[in-house]
């Protein structure tokens, strides 16, 4: 993948485990990464085009709003 921009991001150490990448135009987020970890999420919101991927597994549901209904049969993990 290539990133094209990468001169308007800006990360933010949000905690000793995560730093998160944010867009310093609009201020969105786009990254978050766990600092000891080798990998990184990227906000799915922040693709122009069509992507072909698919959800694996709902996180954080515990915290989500009782106006969602997850029904897809997918994993569901509280936290």
């Amino acid at each position: 993948m290539t990133i094209h921009g990468d001169d308007r991001v800006t990360w933010f150490r949000s905690s000793a485990k995560v730093r998160r990448g944010f867009c310093t135009t609009c201020g969105s987020p786009l990254f978050w990464d766990p600092v000891e970890k080798d990998t990184i999420a990227i906000a799915m919101g922040a693709f122009d085009s069509p992507t072909e991927t698919r959800l694996g597994i709902h996180i954080f549901v515990a915290d989500k709003g009782d106006y969602y209904d997850i029904a897809d049969g997918l994993p569901q993990n509280a936290q």
